[in-house]
């Protein structure tokens, strides 16, 4: 990637609705120029997604929970990946380092529904134990970092 390449990264993650057009003023570059750079981003696999950010309580989502999962010794850890990927409700998982070896960010309506997500999590082969936080408000989520340029 290059410094427009950077660029077009950046702007498509302050903006992604920006038009081609705009996006070429700001890089100083033509449309169709503009055009094929983003696709071979999208391509590429450094562009993986295009979505809205929504305010999760306006669509029934008030409650977000951060749950730990420890692992059982005997688990196949890419069945218990399945079984996370077939719950709607789990929105992120991070395999970690430690003791838990896992964290997932999950959203639902109530506390209720989060009380049946954990017993479901609980009662999935492969997971000995769960730890669970809920988060009482979100001062900021999926803030972009400024993009460094690459080293030559």
């Amino acid at each position: 990637m290059d410094a427009i390449d950077l660029s077009l990264v950046e702007l498509l993650r302050g903006n992604a609705r920006l038009s081609y057009a705009e996006l070429a003023r700001q890089v100083g570059l033509s449309a169709p120029a503009v055009h094929e750079r983003v696709g071979k981003l999208e391509s590429g696999g450094v562009i993986r997604a295009y979505r809205a950010e929504v305010e999760p309580e306006a669509i029934g989502l008030g409650v977000t929970a951060l749950i730990g999962i420890v692992e059982d010794s005997t688990a196949d850890t890419d069945d218990v990946l399945e079984a996370f990927r077939q719950m709607p409700e789990i929105e992120s998982c991070y395999f970690m380092a430690g003791v838990e070896s896992f964290l997932l960010k999950a959203r639902v309506g109530t506390i209720a529904e989060l009380e049946q997500l954990i017993v479901r999590l609980n009662r999935t082969p492969g997971v000995a134990s769960t730890r669970t936080g809920i988060a009482l408000s979100t001062k900021w989520e999926n803030r972009p970092q400024p993009l460094q340029p690459a080293a030559s």
